[in-house]
Parts: structure tokens; sequence; C-alpha cells
């Protein structure tokens, strides 16, 4: 090692140090913070309706009212005890039938992929609507692709207010992707995808006079929605991308409060080893429990100590919604070998997938350019399984340049929650009250706007509301792409070289695995050995344990019921229940602080190992990269190929590239005005151009790029795009109409759009170069326009 690598060793441990001990310190000044808290609050210092203040909350604390609270307590520790045997006996049963969905919905099978030529263990449902909603077969339909990630399907329809319900009451049907608990034997992720495209497929014949099928994908099912998406562009609608880890490594190396530690798992593990391990010892089937044991890992508060305390805390109102919950989260399904072979080494250890070297079933390799509908990603900023830049940096990653975006007429939206975890992405009512219905209700409108990056931000406002119930308003602000890169890349995202070195440990892990250690495995198991290893999972123990099949818990139920008829509750501001929860916070603080603590350990060792292992073998064997340059866009291929072909095309082009030059960059396009370019695009239908709406995104994209940076020549060579004195007539008469309609006049011109009027005029009425009409080179009013087209426009 020379002293270059010193050097470079030196500053990685030092900046490894500061951080760490920076996340140490914020993690001791915030269990202070609320061991204070829960203090105070116990005893009554910052509840705001308390009764009592500390001298009468110490004076309550008596034996006297003691006994109430003893009553009270073992009371709720029967209700607790038989809530847990509860959910063993939904275990249990759940189990025993296979693992139906969870959905909240009926449903009825429409496709079922084990028969399929490549049999895979998914199939298609159609979620039949509740009572009282109508839906209408001619409204875009939706299908639903839940993640495969451990648990079982049904989070997206997991209750009335989830993703399903709302687009139901808007009208659409919905279909569900599910899937069984046991993996068809050999199936790999690639059969899945290509069943996936089967399904869209027979929605889109189930529904032949309905735009194409929207796609919603959960988690992991959001980079399986891109698979289906990449791979039959023709058959998919818009997609909406729900806490997809599309860049597993990304996640900011920042000196805030914490980072995102699961991405550093495969790292920590040895690489992608592991899985395979645990698949063979499954005899070719990888237990999902192992998943969700991982998930849980992330959260040992809530995993350990707060789910249940808060089920004990309400004993007489929680249960319910904790066993409903239960019935999704304590339900594990399997995988093949292949399957969780290709996550791990495609996805989450080196990141490949949308580089070019996975391919599908065709041969093809999946490019996520080759989508033609719009994308919305919905991710937040509290998920610290998918974080936002791994939600987003997929678009950095295969797009050069916003303008690239543009060109390729790509429309990408992005949504982002300041606070709600991953779960809530997917199950909170809150969130299907308001984020999940403004989508449904603005995608079709997605659809109309330029091609281009966007921000949609959804606003509350009670004016005008009905029963105080809030109301929104959607806007969609342009962002350009370099520059929400660099906003949640503040490190220039050189945080993700060291994972360089955790695929390049893994692969030679991964082969040492396959020569040396996998033979004597797969040898050593068999169908009862795998059984036995899933029955007895730390998660599957603590459910069937705790089960009425144990005979130690038979007294549980009767004694629950005669709890219930003689129920003594105390009200949560007595001083013991008070005391009590100010315990409770301390267990759950403490469990917090160590979490914080790990997770600074895990990170600290992370880039201690393979920040140096990427500096020492890596770094110097990549080619030398120069500073960039500041380059100018127009020199960019895309811009180029745009701009060589300002003078080609016809009427689109020249629509397309008159709606770019009236466009108003940078400003925010709300929802109303959306609706109203609609509006008015459905009462000028005869002038609109006649191309499919993918491809006039295209035209309009490549039209701005040319407007942008050719203002002046893109206007000159709008007579070489109008040969034809009907077209240039045709698109005339549209300007005068538009400027004379009031539903245009409510906003009124400015003058710049003004003068851009007469030029087009003096430029089209007559040959190249001719002057305006009449004197003084002013044009005279608006011409008038026959009445005859609104009885056959407005339509």
């Amino acid at each position: 090692m020379d002293t270059k690598h010193l050097a470079r060793s030196h500053e990685i441990g030092t900046k490894i140090s500061l951080i760490h001990q920076k996340r140490v310190k914020t993690a001791l000044a915030q269990f202070g913070q609320r061991a204070r808290a829960a203090v105070e609050e116990a005893a009554g210092d910052k509840v705001p309706d308390a009764k009592v203040g500390p001298a009468a909350w110490m004076a309550g604390l008596n034996p006297w009212s003691y006994q109430h609270y003893a009553v009270d307590a073992f009371q709720r520790s029967i209700l607790f005890w038989d809530t847990l045997r509860q959910r063993g006996d939904n275990f249990l049963e759940r189990a025993a039938k296979g693992s139906a969905p969870v959905l909240h919905f009926d449903y009825e099978t429409v496709l079922d992929g084990r028969g399929f030529a490549r049999p895979v263990n998914y199939a298609l449902l159609r979620i039949v609507p509740p009572a009282g909603v109508t839906l209408d077969p001619a409204k875009r339909p939706y299908l639903i692709i839940d993640p495969r990630a451990g648990h079982g399907p049904g989070i997206g329809g997991f209750k009335d207010d989830s993703q399903a319900g709302v687009a139901m009451r808007a009208g659409h049907p919905v279909y569900f992707v599910s899937f069984f608990r046991d993996p068809e034997p050999g199936q790999t992720m690639l059969d899945v995808c290509s069943a996936e495209g089967q399904f869209v497929k027979h929605v889109r014949a189930l529904h032949p006079a309905s735009e194409k099928p929207a796609i919603i994908g959960n988690c992991q099912g959001g980079w399986a929605a891109m698979m289906l998406a990449a791979s039959s562009p023709d058959d998919t609608g818009p997609l909406l991308i729900n806490g997809a880890p599309m860049s597993y490594v990304s996640g900011a190396w920042n000196e805030g409060e914490g980072d995102n530690p699961m991405r550093y798992a495969g790292g920590m593990l040895g690489g992608t080893w592991l899985s395979s391990f645990v698949a063979d010892l499954g005899n070719g089937v990888f237990d999902g429990a192992h998943l969700v044991q991982n998930f849980e890992n992330l959260n040992p508060a809530n995993s350990l100590w707060d789910k249940y305390y808060k089920v004990y805390q309400h004993a007489d109102t929680e249960p319910a919604r904790y066993l409903d919950f239960e019935r999704w989260w304590g339900t594990y399904y399997l995988l093949n070998r292949e399957e969780i072979e290709f996550i791990t080494r495609n996805l989450f250890v080196g990141n490949k997938l949308w580089s070019g070297d996975v391919k599908g079933n065709t041969g093809q390799a999946f490019d996520l350019r080759a989508i033609e509908m719009p994308i919305v990603l919905f991710a937040s900023m509290g998920d610290n399984i998918t974080p936002p830049e791994q939600a987003f940096n997929w678009v950095a990653d295969i797009y050069g340049s916003t303008e690239e975006i543009k060109a390729r007429g790509q429309v990408i939206v992005g949504l982002l929650h300041q606070n709600i975890g991953h779960l809530g992405i997917f199950v909170s009512g809150k969130v299907a009250k308001k984020e999940y219905t403004q989508l449904v209700s603005v995608l079709n409108e997605v659809e109309l706007l330029p091609p281009g990056l966007y921000g949609m931000q959804i606003t509350e406002t009670r004016d005008g509301s009905l029963d105080g119930k809030p109301q929104y308003e959607v806007t969609f602000h342009e962002r350009r792409l370099e520059d929400v890169s660099t906003q949640f890349n503040r490190f220039n995202r050189v945080d993700e070289q060291p994972f360089e070195a955790v695929a390049a440990l893994s692969d030679f892990n991964q082969r040492g695995y396959e020569l040396f250690v996998q033979p004597l495995v797969k040898a050593m198991s068999n169908d009862l050995s795998a059984r036995l290893l899933r029955i007895f999972h730390p998660l599957r123990v603590q459910n069937w344990a705790l089960s009425s099949r144990n005979p130690w818990m038979a007294w549980l139920e009767p004694a629950a019921r005669a709890v219930r008829e003689q129920r003594q509750a105390l009200g949560e501001g007595d001083p013991w229940r008070r005391l009590e929860d100010a315990g409770a916070e301390l267990v759950s603080a403490s469990l917090d602080l160590y979490r914080a603590v790990r997770d600074a350990n895990t990170e600290a060792g992370f880039f201690s190992i393979y920040a140096n292992m990427y500096s020492l073998y890596l770094a110097d064997r990549k080619p030398a990269q120069a500073a960039p340059e500041t380059q100018d866009a127009r020199a960019l291929p895309y811009v180029q190929e745009a701009l060589e072909s300002i003078a080609e095309g016809g009427y689109a082009e020249a629509f397309a590239r008159l709606a770019s030059l009236r466009a108003q960059q940078g400003a925010l396009l709300p929802l109303s005005r959306l609706v109203k370019r609609k509006e008015l695009a459905q009462a000028y239908a005869d002038y609109l151009p006649d191309v499919p709406l993918d491809q006039w995104r295209r035209l309009r994209g490549e039209q701005e790029i040319i407007t942008s940076y050719e203002p002046e020549k893109a206007i000159a060579t709008l007579p070489a795009l109008l040969s034809d004195p009907g077209d240039r007539e045709r698109l005339l008469s549209l300007i005068d109409e538009l400027m004379a309609d009031e539903r245009v006049q409510a906003t009124p011109p400015t003058s710049a759009q003004l003068a851009m009027v007469e030029r087009l005029h003096a430029l089209l009425s007559g040959e190249p170069g001719a002057e305006p009409d009449g004197q003084d080179g002013q044009r005279p009013a608006f011409r008038p326009v026959p009445d005859s087209r609104t009885s056959t426009r407005l339509h």
C-alpha cells in the first residue's frame, strides 16, 4: 500500500469517525428528549387537558387508587393474551386454507397462471365492487401489482380506503395480480413478468372501449410493473409506482440524524451467497419469513414492544385493528431459489436490472426508455426501506438529461410525502383518502402534460368544502432532472462507489459457495428438513405456540369472555396509567436508542470495509475521468437531432411547435387548467392533429427543444411545415377562435402572446415574408369565423 492509498484510507476513516460520532450523539440527544418528555407528560406538565398538576398526581399514587389500577391492568393482560391467542388461531386457519389474499373486497379469478405454458403461482383477480359502487366498463381499468417480499397479496386492497377502493369509487374497474403461497417448480421472475404481460393483455381484451390499463406497483411490485411496461409498452397505460427500490444502492450518506440501513445488509452479509444458502436449506425454496424478519429488525422498538403495548394499552378497542393487520403481516409466502437469486443479484447487489445486463424471455434487455406512457413515482421522506433516492435516482441513471426525457416524449411525475413510513404508503387510510384519491382523479390529465419531469403537489383547502371535509388542489411544477438529482444526492452519489466493491466480493463469495458448499447443503436437504425449518422459524413459532392448540392457553378464551362481561376500565388520565405510559415510552425510547447506535455502527463498519476496499482495488483501475466541463446543452445528441429536423414535418409538428411557443415555462400547471385544456381539445377536435397520444407527447417534446434553443428559427420555418395552404388556414382559424373564446380570455393573453399572434398571421397569411394586413403594419381585429362549427365540433 503506497502513500496515496494510506492518505485516502486516512481521509475515509476520519469522515467515518466524524459521522459515527454525530449519529451517536444525535441518538443520545433524542433519547434524552423522549425520556424527559415521558416524565413530564406522566406528571401532567405537558398534558393540556390534565385536571391535576404534578403535586396532585403524586398524591394520586396511593394504595387505595392502586387497587383500581391493578384490576384494570389484570383485565387488560387477559385481553392482551387472548388477542395473541386469536392471532395464532387466525394464522393456523389461513395456513390450512393456503393463505388466501387479504383483500377487503370480494373477487373473482379471471386467469390462473398455474395453467400457463410456463406455470407460475400468479393469478389475475377481478375485484367485485361493494354495494352502492357502480363501475363503468368504458373507464380505464386499474391493475394492481402487490409486492412479493415475504408477505402474501392484498395490501393494495387491504381496506375500503385503499388503492382498489379509491379507484372503484371513481368508477374504474379494478383487477388485482395475486399469487399463491407455494411457487411452481422452476418458475423464474422472467416467467412471472411474462405471465403479467398476459394478464394485462387480457384486461385490455375485456375492456376494448377503454384506454390502456393503469398499472399500480407497490414496493417490489413497483419494479415488477416497470419490467412489465418495458417489455409490453404497447399494452400498458400510465404507471403509478409506490415505494419501489429502483436504485437500491442509493440513499445519500448524509450527516443528518440517520441513514437508510437496509442498503448495507448485502455488504455486511457478504453478498448474495446467504440467500442461496437459505434457499438450498429449504430444498430449493426460499422462506419469505426471512424477509419479513429483516423488515422487523429494522425497527425493534415497534416489533418487540410498541405494537404489543398498544394492544395492551387499548385492550378494549385495539385488538380488532391489530388482528386485521396481522392477517397480512403474519402470513409468510415462499419463493424459488431462482427467484430470490434474481432479486438479490440483479437488484439488491449490483443494481444492474436496468443497465442492459438482464434480458427478458425474448432475449431483449429491459429498457425503461421504451415505456411510452407517463410514470408517477410516489415516495416518502420518512421511508427508511425505500428512501426517495432509491425511488427516483434511476431516472438520472437512464436519462442523460432533461432534454432526453423531452425528446423521447416521456412524462415523469414525482410525488413526495414528508413523513409517512414505508408501510404507510400502502396501508394508510389517510394516504388513500388524500394522495391516491388525487392520483386517480388526475391520472388521465397527467397524459396531457407536455413531456418532461414534474413535481406533483397536493394542497389542502377547506374553501367551498362540504360538511367540513377538506378539498384538495393538485398542481404540477416542471423540474429539471439535473436539479432534482443534485437535490436528492448532495454528495454526488460518491457514497455509492463502495457498492461496486460489494458486488465484486459478492460474486467471489457466490462462486466459492457454489463450488465448495452448495453440493453438500443440497445433499443434506430434503422436503422434511425444509418443512421443519419453516415450521420452527421464530416468526411462525410466535404464532402457533400461542394458539388454542397449546393446552396451556385453553383457559384464556373463557377468561377473556368473563373479563369483557365485568370490565372495570380506568381512564387514560389515571395517575397510575400515566405512570405506566411513561415506563412504556422509556422502553420504546431505549430500543430506538439501541437501533440508532446499531445502525450507526453498521454504517461505519460498512464504509470502513468497502470504502477502503474500493479505494485500494477498484478506484485506480477505473479510467480516469476529467472534471466535467460545462457543456452547452444544445450539443447533446437529442438536442442536435431535434434541431436538425427543424424544417421537417407537417401540420402535427407545426401544431406542437405553436403549443410549445405558448407554454409558460416554469409556471405552475393547476389541474383546473389541464381540465380546461381537455375541454378545449374536445371543442376544437377538428383542428387537432390526428396522432396517437404517445406520438403527440414525443412531437411535443421535440418541438419544445426546438423552440427553447432556436425560437426565431422555429417561427421562421413554420411555412416549411405548412406547405399546404389548407393547413395554414386551418391553423390560423384555430388561433383566431381560441383568442376569441371566453374560456381562453378568462386568463387575458400577455402582450407577448398577442404580438406572437400578429406575427404568425403575417407569416402564414400569404407567401413567406408577406407583410401584415391593414394599415401601418397592423392586422385588423380577429377574423370572424362561421357559427356552423359549434354544432359539429363540440362533442
